[in-house]
């Protein structure tokens, strides 16, 4: 059990956690106000708006800077793993959905005469436009230097 409150008294590691769930609940309020009703599953699935990836590693990049330097090797790293999780969510997980929703298009045409397909559709929304990306990033970065105090 002490571990357990060590862990919780990783800062840096907590902020990045907030800057993430902070993005999540983001989507929720956002998806609440477009559809006009709350939807719980948007906390707990990829993609949409803000990127709660880029959230989660911009924080921690930043925490890791403000606590350790901003030429510490700790840092360089943080920021190197930031870009690869961003550039996945943007780009290859956003390809990802691409696929998703043509090939759903194509079972959708391919079975219109009502033959019984039973698969479970594709999901589309994996990941995210380079926009959805900035956003997260930028609140990730604004979360971190707002409870770090930097």
């Amino acid at each position: 059990m002490q571990n357990l409150a060590q862990v919780f008294n990783n800062h840096i590691l907590v902020v990045a956690l907030a800057a993430c769930f902070i993005a999540q609940l983001s989507k929720l309020l956002l998806y609440a106000v477009q559809h006009r009703r709350f939807n719980g599953r948007v906390l707990i699935e990829t993609g949409g708006m803000p990127s709660s990836h880029s959230a989660l590693v911009t924080a921690l990049a930043t925490g890791v800077g403000q606590s350790l330097g901003w030429d510490s090797p700790d840092f360089a790293i943080a920021v190197v793993f930031a870009v690869i999780v961003m550039y996945d969510a943007a780009g290859v997980r956003q390809a990802a959905g691409k696929q998703a929703r043509v090939l759903n298009q194509m079972i959708d045409a391919f079975f219109r005469e009502e033959i019984e397909f039973d698969e479970a559709r594709l999901k589309e929304l994996l990941g995210h436009t380079p926009f959805q990306v900035i956003i997260g990033s930028v609140l990730g970065v604004a979360v971190a230097c707002l409870l770090q105090g930097g």
